[in-house]
């Protein structure tokens, strides 16, 4: 499929200021997977061993490393968690839809992706695109709009996997997913109403959608889906987090998988 097919939904490859990387996953990762890091900022007097193997890989590709103190640390800080060590980088890069679907063909696999519908708590997304990379789907697709974007909360609680999984941010998700049902793909959303999922065929090219912390999937979304799926509840609270929820979804997708 030629890229210029998704003409208006697709938006262009953004790029932002200088990002701020923290934690020592996020960092390490960065660094494994030959993100440009410029600058590296580590807790003065730190022998810690994974604080020591980033300073190996900082030296390895020979970007400027600074020893400050603790408060320096926290004054840079965006997340709080810095665990030693922050890492001034490049910002991270959109891909495109086509990116995406090129990489699954690469891989010789059918099409798994991702969709958030308004997933607005970075935390959530970034954890979801840890899960995403771990259950093999081959990216992410997030709306433009009330949306939570790439940021360095996102980074860190991705624990690296942001620097592995591509995500795509799309003008319209409905329009994207009118678009890729041409392509052979089946969409299957999150739905408390929806049928249990083990009784559904999650094999195959697919699109998991997970909507909104409070709200779901919005409708005009779930209605263009061909599958909606509910998860099992025995609890007395109703719902899960929606990074939880993508979790457990998308492991029921890779179990299918496994067993044809």
């Amino acid at each position: 499929m030629s890229e210029k097919n998704f003409d208006n939904m697709i938006s262009e490859t953004e790029e932002t200021a200088r990002q701020l990387l923290e934690g020592r996953n996020a960092v390490l990762e960065a660094f494994r997977s030959g993100k440009t890091i410029d600058k590296l900022y580590v807790l003065d007097g730190c022998k810690d061993g994974p604080v020591q193997t980033i300073v190996r890989e900082a030296k390895k590709h020979d970007t400027i490393i600074r020893f400050v103190a603790r408060e320096r640390l926290d004054q840079l800080s965006q997340t709080g968690r810095h665990q030693g060590v922050i890492a001034q980088a490049a910002a991270y890069e959109y891909s495109t839809v086509e990116d995406i679907l090129e990489r699954a063909r690469q891989k010789g696999e059918p099409p798994f992706l991702i969709l958030l519908d308004g997933i607005e708590d970075p935390y959530n997304l970034g954890a979801i695109i840890r899960t995403a990379n771990l259950a093999g789907a081959h990216g992410v697709i997030i709306p433009k709009r009330r949306a939570a974007g790439l940021t360095a909360v996102v980074a860190r609680t991705s624990a690296g996997a942001l620097n592995y999984t591509p995500v795509a941010k799309v003008t319209n998700l409905t329009a994207v997913i009118q678009q890729l049902k041409k392509e052979g793909i089946w969409f299957v959303c999150a739905d408390m109403g929806g049928e249990l999922m083990y009784r559904q065929n999650l094999t195959g090219p697919i699109g998991l959608v997970i909507g909104n912390e409070g709200e779901g999937v919005s409708r005009l979304v779930r209605e263009n889906c061909d599958m909606t799926a509910a998860i099992p509840m025995n609890g007395d609270i109703d719902s899960l987090n929606a990074s939880v929820a993508a979790g457990v979804l998308a492991y029921e997708i890779v179990r299918q998988r496994m067993q044809v």
